[in-house]
């Protein structure tokens, strides 16, 4: 949106969205300044640096930022994300932006303010988790002293790593071809849970380099409108079905049948829709079929399955050119078992093709500056929306702001709304104070928020909650969407009722030989790379050598509520130990998937020696809760199972409380984090995905405290876990 970034400053247009008393979400246009800790809002382009905002905020270590994902708004598509306040989540500020790079810029700025702490907090670091938010109220002055000022993050560095990958793993895939300019590879056949190979309709994969921009690349692809044409071949039309949240949908696409052999039908596809973008810029779009009840089979149709696909889109080159990598391991469904492994390879490879129609594309379009406005502007209308209504604040906000444009017309009509839609915060007394709106808690709840091609407004929901009874109703709807494979179902239909008496740390068992199934072992130290001792001006991770801590324990239990602070229960291995006198220190990471099932995996790690032995894990086990979010990191690695699985959840180590939700329990000779997988759309997302294929999966974990400065290095393993194919019908009820 014409933002810029320099010398510490982040200033820009964005949309201030609010809610008025019926839930309907509206957006206000404000120039935005985040000036080191200090954000400040505008009407217009500020003339000098002195001039007075008209709300301030600041941006200590209480404040978190949440990618929220796309969404529209009176007509008009935003990327949104929330500013919120860790201790207290109805105190929090939502923004959007009219192109995904410009939300992640701005989100990529307030998560290193917030990093960095805020000056006026000193010493008192812990009691920002106990207030209120203060920051956005206004401030009289911002003259505070930085000299106590939060530092043990200075040297934490939250933007990507210069390697894509934190796991030493062998790729799965083997090219065995090149047409049209495209590498051409297939996946080797994982063998499932009985060492049989898995189904007849292997993954393959065309890889080619396009001449355009990650995001322009990726709004292309998104787009269902009749601008698909001059690329995509097999496309005749499509629309968007259901939209789930900001990050995916339910879409339906019928397929012309020219391109397909003689005397075969056309094909439709019904699919689950997942986007993302990754810190460096990459974007990730997956697909996989479902069944839907408000999209029957199509007459004239065959609708094939999609057993997994998608597109990864990487910049090269300074973000000139993409990498496109486009996958699909698709049923066609022939009548005839003969036809079935020569004509699917060939119509899946001749579908893969697209890759090479979309960078011809790109290539027409080179020295037309309007060819991204173009994309974007049909990805809007494909959803169903009239792009002319917010025409004219698109193509402002794309051009470089000059501190002497003129701005009052961008505004003109947004004033007149504040009168009759103004509430008040509940912090804050004085109504000339507030700097947003607070929808009422009936609409907080509203869930059912349509982005449909038919559709006209409806409630908006409101997806940072704290409370399960979101992430809950999210689950129930996902319940209702049985994808077309093998395996994938949800987790409520495997359970049993059956409760039993719970030994927490003994409720999955453990197996070396990693035979069987649903069972736990420690994952080889060595897959996974840390940071080495000259890190720093290096930036060179090296393999992992060890790990400071012994898994020992492992529990899979399900409930109708979220279970915290396993460790300090009566019976736990924790407690036995205690009990005992003993010397051992448990670390305890329980992963926690809220529902109308909430389901735990609770991982426990021990150590015999002093705390004092490791004085990077002394300091977060004796720190505060921002201190601990800034360091605690997972690496993820599927090491068996589908590609759109492993794709989703990468293997590139993570910052998890800049992320989720992290509850920290304490005891005598224990900590445990709580994970609260609910507390992100992304993660919820990632998570719903991984579920439908638990039991065909292999997951590997790392867990370490990040290490930020010379003393700090090399990092070191807390500890490693591999989950050999979970079972939800095996994990243990608890007793209300």
């Amino acid at each position: 949106m014409g933002s810029s970034q320099n010398d510490g400053t982040m200033e820009g247009w964005l949309y201030l969205i609010r809610s008025n008393r019926f839930g309907l979400q509206f957006s206000r246009k404000r120039y935005f300044v985040l000036d080191g800790h200090h954000l400040k809002s505008f009407k217009s382009v500020p003339s000098s640096t002195n001039e007075h905002p008209i709300r301030s905020a600041i941006i200590d270590s209480c404040i978190r930022v949440t990618d929220n994902g796309r969404e529209s708004i009176n007509r008009k598509v935003f990327f949104l994300f929330t500013l919120y306040n860790s201790s207290n989540h109805s105190d929090h500020l939502k923004l959007g932006a009219s192109r995904p790079e410009e939300a992640a810029r701005w989100i990529q700025s307030f998560k290193e303010a917030s990093l960095k702490g805020a000056p006026e907090l000193g010493d008192n670091a812990v009691a920002c988790s106990k207030r209120r938010w203060q920051s956005f109220r206004l401030t009289g002055s911002t003259s505070r002293s930085s000299s106590n000022s939060i530092d043990w993050t200075l040297c934490s560095s939250t933007h990507s790593d210069p390697i894509t990958s934190d796991v030493v793993a062998p790729s799965p895939w083997t090219i065995f071809g090149c047409h049209n300019g495209l590498r051409l590879f297939k996946e080797a056949k994982d063998r499932d849970s009985h060492g049989k190979k898995r189904d007849d309709h292997p993954a393959i994969m065309a890889v080619g380099v396009v001449d355009g921009s990650s995001e322009a690349i990726f709004q292309t692809l998104m787009s269902l409108g009749p601008s698909r044409s001059q690329w995509d071949f097999c496309f005749y039309k499509g629309h968007v079905v259901e939209h789930l949240d900001g990050h995916a949908d339910i879409i339906h696409k019928q397929l012309l049948g020219d391109w397909l052999p003689w005397g075969m039908k056309p094909r439709d596809l019904l699919l689950r829709r997942y986007w993302r973008r990754e810190d460096g810029g990459t974007y990730v779009i997956l697909y996989h079929s479902v069944f839907h009840k408000k999209c029957p089979s199509q007459k004239g149709y065959v609708r094939a399955c999609l057993k997994s696909g998608g597109y990864v889109i990487s910049p090269v080159n300074k973000g000139k050119q993409s990498v496109v990598k486009h996958m699909l391991a698709i049923d066609w469904k022939f009548w005839k078992s003969y036809l079935r492994s020569s004509s699917a390879h060939s119509i899946t490879i001749k579908m893969l093709g697209r890759v090479a129609a979309l960078r011809e594309l790109f290539r027409a379009r080179v020295g037309n500056s309007s060819s991204s406005d173009y994309s974007f502007g049909e990805f809007t209308r494909n959803i169903g929306f009239n792009q002319s209504e917010g025409e004219g604040d698109n193509n402002a906000d794309i051009q470089t702001r000059t501190r002497n444009e003129n701005t009052s017309d961008n505004v003109a009509g947004e004033v007149d709304h504040m009168q009759s839609e103004h509430t008040s915060l509940v912090s804050l007394n004085d109504a000339d104070d507030e700097f947003f709106d607070v929808p009422e808690p009936s609409d907080c709840e509203e869930l059912d928020n349509e982005w449909m091609a038919d559709c006209s407004h409806k409630k908006s929901q409101d997806i940072r909650h704290p409370k399960l009874s979101t992430a809950a109703s999210f689950v129930k709807r996902l319940h209702e969407l049985a994808v077309q494979k093998r395996g994938y179902v949800d987790l409520q239909e495997m359970v049993k009722d059956e409760s039993i008496s719970c030994c927490y740390g003994s409720t999955l068992p453990q197996d070396r030989t990693c035979t069987l199934l649903c069972s736990w072992t420690e994952a080889d130290p060595s897959t996974f790379l840390i940071r080495g001792k000259n890190y720093l001006e290096d930036r060179l991770k090296v393999k992992a050598k060890g790990t400071l801590m012994q898994m020992v324990a492992a529990d899979w239990l399900r409930s109708d509520k979220r279970e915290d602070d396993l460790g300090g229960r009566p019976g736990s291995i924790v407690q036995k130990c205690a009990a005992q006198g003993g010397p051992e220190f448990f670390f305890i990471v329980n992963i926690q998937v809220p529902g109308s099932t909430t389901y735990n995996l609770a991982l426990y790690y021990m150590m015999n020696t002093p705390l004092e032995d490791a004085p990077l894990l002394q300091s977060f086990v004796q720190g505060d809760d921002a201190y601990r979010n800034s360091r605690f990191k997972l690496i993820p690695y599927i090491s068996k199972g589908s590609w759109i699985v492993k794709q989703s959840v990468g293997k590139k180590a993570c910052l998890i409380g800049q992320a989720l939700e992290i509850n920290y329990f304490q005891g005598k000779n224990y900590l445990e984090l709580g994970v609260d997988i609910g507390s992100s759309t992304v993660a919820r997302g990632v998570v719903s995905l991984v579920l439908g294929y638990l039991n065909n999966l292999v997951i590997e974990m790392a867990f370490l405290v990040q290490g930020n400065t010379p003393e700090e290095l090399p990092e070191y393993l807390l500890g490693t876990c591999r989950l050999n194919h979970l079972d939800a019908s095996k994990s243990v009820l608890l007793k209300p």
